[in-house]
């Protein structure tokens, strides 16, 4: 099925990147990667199982533990004992940033506000060796099942799982993942349905919400706390219109992100903002990503 862009968003993000380059990553089959599950199996034991089954494996430049991976006879990457068993997580790798940002440690209090379906609240898990304790959060019941599928199938015990409004949750953190919900503009490699779904009016919905999150997310931390707000689209009122926002309304400090990978300018002319990190797809043939570590006073 052939894909075609609409013209207005065209229009809008060809003011901003190479179009074609975009166009061409985003429609490319998605370069798999994996991350190791530490709380279970070290790298190097699980790379030897690996590559006993043909299997083909390089770092991630920015994620330790995590391997690009293909099968030299097309098996695919979640049909393994190693996968059932838990051993590893399927995870595009630049969905693997959010949670090396928020760098959670054993003693920490977190809150993975949108967490469903588990992929960065079991990395945070395994970052923090299973032990302190997350909050993993989601608002619909139906998304409720596959974090807890996958929290127990990687043997997190770290972990309350909650269902309610991320607005619902008070208390004070000391960090907190805010992977906001959003249109995916960065992930249509994954879901090329995006393309055909994506209008003004969605974006406008989206970033409202996204608003509303991080006022209430960052009204959590404890002091000194951190919040990583993430999100795979590429629009600026997502990201950038979003950090902004967070400026405006409260004392909020930015901080650098320095991660061996390429990235590309971030949208706006706010020395803050500029410290966040804007990922397009073709910076590092990944999904597209935007990341801000951000700091309460």
């Amino acid at each position: 099925m052939e894909i075609k862009f609409k013209s207005k968003f065209i229009e809008k993000f060809s003011k901003i990147t190479d179009f074609e380059k975009f166009k061409e990553f985003s429609l490319k089959y998605p370069r798999k990667a994996i991350r190791v599950n530490t709380i279970k199996i070290t790298s190097e034991d699980l790379i030897e199982r690996l590559k006993l089954q043909n299997f083909s494996l390089e770092e991630v430049p920015w994620s330790k533990d995590s391997y690009f991976i293909k099968h030299l006879e097309r098996k695919p990457v979640g049909n393994t004992l190693e996968h059932f068993l838990g051993y590893y997580y399927v995870q595009d790798s630049a969905s693997l940033i959010p949670s090396i940002v928020l760098d959670p440690k054993k003693e920490d209090l977190v809150l993975d506000l949108c967490a469903s379906p588990g992929s960065k609240t079991t990395q945070i898990a395994a970052l923090m060796e299973n032990e302190g304790l997350i909050l993993a959060n989601d608002i619909l019941g139906n998304r409720i099942k596959p974090l807890k599928n996958n929290l127990q199938r990687c043997a997190v015990k770290n972990c309350i799982i909650t269902l309610m409004s991320g607005q619902s949750i008070k208390g004070k953190f000391d960090k907190i993942l805010l992977d906001a919900p959003c249109s995916g503009t960065g992930a249509i490699r994954k879901s090329p349905e995006t393309v055909f779904m994506w209008n003004d009016n969605m974006i406008k919905r989206f970033a409202k919400v996204q608003k509303s999150l991080i006022i209430s997310a960052f009204d959590s931390l404890n002091e000194n706390g951190t919040l990583v707000y993430s999100t795979c689209s590429i629009d600026m009122d997502e990201n950038e219109k979003v950090i902004e926002f967070l400026l405006e309304k409260r004392n909020a400090k930015i901080e650098n992100i320095d991660l061996n990978l390429n990235r590309s300018e971030v949208l706006s002319d706010n020395s803050e903002v500029k410290k966040c990190l804007r990922i397009w797809p073709q910076d590092n043939d990944t999904e597209g990503f935007f990341i801000a570590k951000i700091r309460r006073l």
